[in-house]
């Protein structure tokens, strides 16, 4: 199985990609109870949590708790399930369902429980985690202030030990806290003597600590956000997490998953919107018709759908590729937490590059099923008006969308410095020759894209950032489309005629957008390294892969038509 970057160096075998198709009895299980929750208990209520009702969120949030949802990935000895990351990403998929609430349930049990669970001594985890998995008590996350976004390096809250010893005196500010409003304890990041960036458990109740008003937000009205305000803030030396001057490695190294996890969220808002916007299409008439009927309606029901199975296909590809290497780590071990951060910083590239494309389906997708809409679509009541609005910021948090990509051009572009090892022997039948090729051609592309942007800009390279921005999408849309190629190939060798049918012209579908979105982002590449001649050899290493486009689109579109929902 590859490691991390490996999809840029080698070819992938079948057999190697988890896919939604893999899904144990148990996941499945776990889908419909989360889905469950969402639409009985969420939507009924979505009205009152919208108007900032905290009291009820809360209510919810424990019940959450209740079903177990805030268990999976937190050790069994502290009352978790300690579940494979398959199962954590599906969990917050469905929590999507639940529109703005989700925020604040993946945000505890994420961002809020993660650097605890990965960081924490027994002590802490017994103080505090037993607590967080039962819904007790709620996280939340200080890393951004006014100041530092992206540079979250550049904090400037600062912790000084007391004379005594016993204390570190917490100065400063955190902006955009969700949870901030109603959470327990907060994991803050500040700089010990003003230069070790540094980790800290502080209670809500601790003296000097307040909140600033809650933020007036363009979406996500139903989750809070406030400013949190230190001011020489005690917080007892033992709840300092991990090491002094190391705080980096915990804020980095829990975002990696944020992101993965804010991927999933997408897949699921995603989902949530074709299924809105194709129910709308069965219902609205114009001209006399059901504006379903239209190849208009049809066009963007069907790209929709082929958007969600890329974004889908990328999300537990990626959980595949980690509970592959999770697997094999000893969990009795004492150093099993840092050997789990090890194997996710590795994976460090995909978690951005599924960020990256996740965020950008969610918003593409939502879009046009708004449009669907039409003018309904724009006012206030319905569903897609919300998540119109709710979506946004998913380019933003967790990373902004030109962060990742600097993130992971800089990160592949290391890695692809090695020679590529011999392609996998994968098991493909003739019929995807033409889309196998496609992915060869490629995977060449960024190889040879690769070799020349760092001959041309050398030591340079990464302050080039319109260079490594578009090699970013040349290697997104490459991990996209092998992704969904593997998925659709394996899924084909036991399908029903019907179902082989549907996954073959998604197949084809993403192969044409995707090929497209990849040559666009090697045109741009080739002249920001003023290398057109690679133009003609990358037009001819990519194929466009056979088969009628037209005929692929009205199937997927009518399928989707008639079940009202994302199909696969």
């Amino acid at each position: 199985m590859a490691r991390g970057g490996g999809f840029m160096l080698q070819e992938t075998d079948i057999h190697d990609i988890f896919t939604p198709e893999d899904f144990t009895d148990e996941h499945r299980e776990m889908a419909r109870t989360t889905e469950r929750f969402a639409v009985e208990e969420i939507w009924p209520v979505n009205d009152r949590i919208e108007e900032k009702d905290f009291d009820l969120v809360l209510e919810k949030l424990r019940q959450c708790a209740e079903l177990g949802l805030m268990m999976i990935d937190a050790p069994e000895e502290y009352g978790g399930l300690h579940l494979d990351k398959a199962a954590s990403m599906l969990v917050s998929e469905k929590l999507a369902w639940s529109r703005g609430f989700s925020l604040s349930c993946t945000n505890h049990t994420g961002i809020g429980m993660l650097p605890l669970i990965y960081y924490g001594t027994p002590e802490q985890k017994e103080r505090y985690l037993k607590k967080m998995v039962k819904g007790e008590i709620i996280g939340a996350y200080g890393l951004t202030e006014p100041g530092s976004g992206s540079d979250a390096l550049g904090a400037r809250t600062v912790a000084t030990l007391t004379d005594d010893g016993k204390h570190y005196l917490l100065t400063g500010s955190k902006q955009f806290i969700t949870n901030a409003g109603f959470a327990d304890l907060f994991t803050v990041f500040a700089k010990v003597d003003k230069k070790h960036f540094t980790a800290f458990l502080v209670e809500r109740n601790t003296p000097g600590l307040s909140l600033g008003p809650e933020e007036k937000k363009m979406g996500l009205h139903g989750s809070s956000t406030c400013q949190v305000i230190f001011d020489a803030a005690p917080v007892p030396k033992e709840n300092l997490l991990g090491e002094i001057g190391k705080g980096h490695k915990i804020a980095f190294n829990v975002l990696n998953v944020g992101r993965f996890k804010l991927g999933a969220i997408c897949v699921g808002q995603t989902k949530f919107a074709l299924a809105e916007g194709s129910r709308y299409a069965n219902e609205r008439k114009q001209f006399g018709r059901l504006i379903g009927s239209f190849g208009a309606i049809q066009e963007k029901l069907a790209d929709a759908t082929a958007l969600a199975f890329a974004a889908e296909s990328a999300v537990y590809r990626l959980a595949g590729l980690l509970d592959g290497e999770l697997s094999e780590l000893d969990r009795n071990s004492a150093d099993y937490y840092t050997l789990c951060q090890k194997v996710i910083e590795g994976y460090a590239a995909e978690c951005a590059l599924v960020k990256v494309l996740c965020t950008e389906v969610g918003a593409q997708v939502i879009s046009e099923m708004l449009q669907v809409h039409g003018g309904y679509g724009y006012i206030a009541g319905h569903a897609i008006e919300q998540m119109y609005r709710d979506e946004r910021v998913h380019r933003i948090f967790e990373g902004t969308s030109e962060i990742n990509r600097l993130l992971v051009a800089s990160r592949l572009l290391r890695q692809v410095a090695v020679p590529p090892p011999p392609a996998a022997s994968g098991v493909w039948e003739n019929s995807w020759a033409g889309q196998r090729q496609l992915l060869t051609g490629m995977r060449e592309c960024c190889l040879l894209f690769g070799k020349r942007a760092r001959q041309q800009c050398g030591d340079t390279l990464d302050k080039e950032q319109e260079i490594l921005l578009a090699y970013a999408d040349m290697a997104i849309q490459l991990f996209a489309l092998e992704g969904v190629t593997l998925r659709a190939a394996k899924a084909c060798q036991k399908a029903s005629a019907v179902k082989d049918e549907q996954f073959r012209a998604v197949a084809l579908l993403c192969a044409f957008t995707g090929r497209q979105r990849f040559l666009a982002a090697a045109e741009r590449c080739a002249s920001f390294l003023a290398s057109e001649d690679l133009l003609p050899l990358m037009v001819a290493k990519t194929p466009l892969a056979a088969g009628s486009l037209l005929a692929a689109k009205r199937l997927l579109a009518t399928a989707t038509l008639q079940a009202e929902k994302y199909i696969f």
